[in-house]
């Protein structure tokens, strides 16, 4: 648990490195950041089939964190989520969460000693992670947005008045499985899979857990800043400022943010150094928790082991 930027809240840092691991690059130090409902821990370090995405990303010699928001798994949930969600306005908007990010980033930098680190987002996460790039560029490696936020044309698949919303696990699984062909689905998710990661998930909110059927309680500030700029032709950041290698990433079946967002912010990145796009067949916005998992570790793998000055040839 580390302090945030401001008093009274404390935000949850999870590690993973090789044992014996003293130091190493820049580019082997990745933050990552979840999305808009879910905490980070059951999603990149969930150990299904054995081992989990940071599990992955450690194993190959790279030292991986992972960070909650405010609002979101074991980090401090401000008061106003113990009150009616109509009693207060849209809690940890991404201004907010940027800064509880920067938070986390500069104690990893301070604790490993070093002056940059690769930072990677999910859904809302690349929002917050490319935020954070365009305001900290002297900090970062390189870029990863798996799955990225862009103008939306199309109705958002979450929705939620007031401070925060509840998610039910039904609801979970008809929002992961929506867009999915009917002779597809029932080979998706690996058998034990999706039950996995909701009693993981769902256990990280003290008050939801105990509620029946269970809920999990999300902060509404994601849905504020839809309602305020993404569907109003507003982008939150600017991709042109965006200064870092950067590889996009995103499967064919995501109908939460679909593949013409993540084309539309890959064409706008005219600043970095070198980009990539990687669009993976048969996988929803939850890819990462899916029977082509692999696929996605191996891409973003291969972009994070690249070497930034890689020669033309």
């Amino acid at each position: 648990m580390i302090p945030a930027k401001d008093d009274g809240i404390q935000l949850y840092l999870r590690n993973k490195h090789p044992a014996g691991q003293e130091k190493v690059g820049p580019e082997r130090i990745l933050l990552f950041v979840h999305g808009a409902t879910y905490p980070a821990e059951t999603s990149f370090d969930l150990p299904l089939g054995g081992t989990s995405w940071m599990d992955y990303i450690a194993q190959r010699g790279f030292d991986v964190w992972l960070v909650d928001v405010r609002g979101y798994g074991r980090s401090t949930r401000p008061r106003e989520m113990d009150q009616p969600p109509q009693d207060n306005p849209a809690l940890a908007r991404t201004g907010t969460a940027v800064q509880d990010v920067a938070a986390a980033a500069d104690f990893i930098l301070r604790r490993r000693g070093s002056k940059r680190l690769v930072v990677m987002g999910w859904s809302w996460g690349t929002t917050i992670m490319a935020c954070y790039t365009v305001q900290n560029a002297d900090k970062v490696e390189r870029l990863v947005l798996y799955a990225p936020q862009w103008l939306r044309s199309t109705p958002s698949l979450i929705s939620g008045e007031g401070a925060y919303r509840k998610v039910t696990i039904d609801s979970a699984r008809d929002r992961w499985l929506k867009g999915v062909p009917e002779d597809k689905k029932a080979t998706l998710i690996p058998a034990g899979w999706f039950e996995q990661w909701a009693e993981a998930t769902f256990a990280t909110d003290p008050i939801g857990c105990k509620e029946t059927p269970k809920t999990l309680r999300a902060p509404n500030g994601t849905i504020a800043d839809n309602e305020d700029f993404w569907s109003r032709g507003k982008p939150v950041y600017d991709p042109a400022r965006i200064s870092v290698p950067t590889l996009i990433v995103h499967a064919e079946w995501d109908q939460d943010l679909p593949t013409p967002m993540a084309r539309a912010v890959f064409e706008k990145l005219t600043a970095a150094p070198y980009k990539r796009f990687v669009e993976i067949g048969e996988g929803t916005h939850t890819i990462l928790m899916e029977k082509n998992r692999m696929q996605l570790f191996r891409e973003v793998q291969t972009f994070l082991e690249q070497p930034r000055d890689f020669p033309v040839r």
